[in-house]
């Protein structure tokens, strides 16, 4: 190395960082005046302003970093996810934790970072950044954070989801043939989750979350279920709506733009349904409603009604992390699967199977991802570049927290038994196990 390479941008913030990393760096770095330093096959992170490091001083961590990478201000030569894995791989092989420094290692960062030119005003937050408030999971600030994820635009989702059924929620994948595709994975987790429903014609569905409508159409239009769908979000209201329309289903399915909360206003919802479905709604509720949320459920269905909620989970920390939160799903919460559990079952439904589905959240969320990627101009056109990258970061990293089982995804079945205790459940598990 050359001691001008040394006295580079590159060389000094990498002496920044390997004491956070417990040695060498998994990666390359190439900073704003040319300088690179690591391995010469590894992926390369740009820092192109000294402004990313101005938020990294200001906001360190994750949500430093996401807002630097959003913004164009660090980007990723190489594969982004690869570059993830190496870095998270080395933090678990060192067992690295935050480091104590010394005094004079203190002042000696601190010196170094104000050459660098990290010392400054702190930055604005990017545009793309959620910006809610109100009281926690209040109605407003719930629909405010609903509208911030779901509403960016139908013609976003149609490039980023499967084009039949928009099912913006873990697949099924039942088959590894070459010809199998997220189309036939979402169509076999819509049918999995009818067949544990007992839905049949005429059953009732109450369908709280209902998104883009994937499970409120198939469930009328291949089980000959009514279907009453709720959502926060106005563009997937209207989308659903004309989709009835357009298919013929206005006698079967009914979708209002309502709060979960207000469903059971009518006196005559309650007991009326025969099976409830929650598909990745429960994440929004939050920890202190949740009791309330699995109450909605259990006095909407009637006697020996069943209740299906497909619910992620993270056994580390509540919530999504900083990036999630701030940029994709505002004030979003997770527990283990055994809390959720635990939550229903004193909410007085009983419990009759958990299915554990993470690894098809892994391909789940990869096919998103390539399907982002061919369609990144179009996207790029529709929404802006950093919203874009939003994007782009938060598929990468989801794919990596479910395939290293740092975050999970679950089915949990529930029954409202009779005063007798009778759960009219079939005997054996295979009543949904097979097609």
């Amino acid at each position: 190395m050359t001691m001008a390479a040394k006295r580079g941008a590159a060389h000094r913030l990498v002496a920044l960082l390997e004491p956070l990393f417990g040695g060498d760096l998994p990666i390359r770095v190439r900073a704003w005046d040319g300088s690179e330093v690591g391995p010469v096959d590894a992926p390369a992170v740009v820092v192109r302003s000294r402004r990313a490091l101005r938020r990294l001083v200001w906001q360190p961590g994750e949500l430093g970093l996401a807002q630097a990478y959003v913004t164009g201000e660090i980007d990723v030569e190489g594969d982004l996810t690869e570059g993830f894995r190496l870095i998270w791989s080395t933090i678990r092989e060192r067992e690295l934790a935050a480091p104590k420094l010394t005094p004079r290692q203190l002042l000696g960062a601190a010196g170094t970072a104000a050459r660098l030119g990290a010392i400054g005003l702190r930055p604005a937050a990017p545009a793309s950044q959620a910006k809610l408030t109100g009281a926690l999971h209040s109605k407003r600030r719930d629909r405010a954070a609903i509208s911030h994820h779901y509403d960016l635009s139908n013609e976003f989702y149609a490039l980023l989801l499967d084009d039949v059924h928009l099912a913006y929620s873990c697949a099924y994948f039942t088959s590894d043939a070459p010809d199998y595709s997220l189309v036939d994975a979402q169509r076999d987790k819509l049918d999995l989750v009818c067949r544990k429903l007992g839905l049949g014609p005429g059953s009732r569905l109450l369908d709280i979350g209902c998104g883009w409508g994937s499970l409120s159409l198939h469930a009328a239009e291949h089980y000959g279920a009514e279907v009453l769908g709720v959502t926060l979000s106005s563009e997937q209201r209207d989308f659903v709506r004309a989709r009835v329309v357009e298919r013929g289903f206005g006698d079967r399915v009914e979708i209002r733009l309502q709060d979960y909360r207000d469903v059971l206003a009518d006196p005559a919802a309650r007991g009326r349904f025969d099976a409830v479905s929650s598909i990745e709604m429960g994440e929004h509720v939050g920890a202190e409603n949740y009791p309330t949320f699995v109450g909605v459920v259990h006095d909407a269905l009637r006697d020996g009604g069943r209740a299906l909620i497909q619910q992620m989970s993270r056994r580390d920390r509540p919530g999504g992390g900083e990036f999630i939160e701030c940029y994709i799903a505002p004030d979003m919460h997770m527990r283990p699967v055994g809390g959720t559990v635990a939550l229903i079952e004193d909410g007085g439904l009983e419990v009759r199977d958990v299915h554990a589905l993470r690894e098809h959240y892994v391909w789940t969320v990869r096919a998103w991802l390539e399907t982002l990627e061919k369609n990144w101009d179009a996207v790029v056109a529709l929404v802006g570049e950093e919203v874009a990258r939003v994007w782009r970061l938060y598929l990468v990293g989801g794919a990596l927290v479910f395939e290293e089982g740092r975050m999970g995804v679950d089915q949990i079945l529930a029954v409202r038994r009779s005063p007798a205790g009778v759960a009219g459940m079939p005997r054996t598990r295979q009543s949904f196990e097979a097609p």
